[in-house]
């Protein structure tokens, strides 16, 4: 008898973006990292239960035809172990402790995959963006309302690093080096940029680093700060701004997909 052939990997997934104020979704090219449909976004539910959310997430998905083995990944602004949301970044403390995986895939009538949304944007750079083909450690950072991470080690992710976190001089970090607390306190560019000399030196004197990849809204202005770090580890703007979160969920979900 002819041998049975290998069952084909996933060549599309779909992702989804939850944030503070809009749930973003798109099915993805995991050979290219793109869209190949346009992106559908839906505003998230005000307060942003857990029983307000998943219809939402079932909406923006209803859009897209796949069949039911289609790989699923959500992102959400939490630290996630196992499929549990453990904390709550601006959405309803009732997270705390949901069983998001379960409240999703009900909600979707199929498997899903819920990962913290730095660690999917992260893990996207590093597949297709600023950091693909870099080996050793990445460390991917979100600048916007707090300091998002993500630490990628030889392409592997080490989930919830929340490095953001960091005590530095008496404050956690992000309260000083935030995007937010440069529009908070009106830094100008040159003032953030030397709080940001400090967190960063913090950060690679710790991990050692081979890259550091630099997201977030801001860093659409890249050019106005990070020429004004002086680190021994290469800094980058990361290259697949809003689009990483939702192609690093897809493909992370596409992967657990495959074992």
């Amino acid at each position: 008898m002819p041998e049975t052939p290998a069952p084909a990997r996933p060549v599309r997934a779909l992702g989804v973006d939850i944030g503070g104020s809009g749930i973003k979704a798109a099915p993805v090219d995991l050979a290219a990292g793109e869209f190949t449909a346009e992106r559908v976004r839906l505003a998230t539910p005000q307060p942003a239960t857990p029983g307000a959310v998943a219809p939402v997430v079932a909406e923006v998905l209803a859009g897209f035809e796949a069949d039911p083995d289609v790989p699923v990944g959500i992102t959400f602004p939490a630290v996630v172990q196992h499929g549990i949301t453990r904390t709550a970044a601006n959405v309803d403390p009732s997270w705390i402790g949901a069983d998001a995986e379960a409240l999703f895939s009900d909600a979707l009538g199929r498997s899903v995959l819920v990962v913290n949304d730095a660690d999917a944007a992260g893990y996207a750079e590093a597949a297709f963006g600023a950091a693909k083909g870099v080996r050793g450690v990445v460390v991917v950072t979100t600048l916007g309302t707090g300091i998002g991470s993500a630490l990628i080690v030889d392409g592997t992710l080490v989930p919830n690093t929340e490095l953001g976190h960091l005590e530095i001089g008496g404050h956690d970090a992000e309260k000083k080096a935030a995007d937010s607390a440069r529009e908070r306190h009106d830094l100008s560019w040159s003032q953030w940029a030397k709080r940001l000399q400090r967190y960063y030196s913090h950060l690679e004197d710790l991990l050692w680093p081979d890259l550091i990849v630099v997201g977030g809204g801001v860093s659409k202005k890249h050019e106005k700060f990070l020429p004004l770090l002086d680190l021994r580890t290469p800094v980058v703007p990361a290259a697949l701004r809003n689009d990483a979160g939702i192609i690093g969920a897809a493909s992370l979900a596409a992967s657990r997909a495959r074992g």
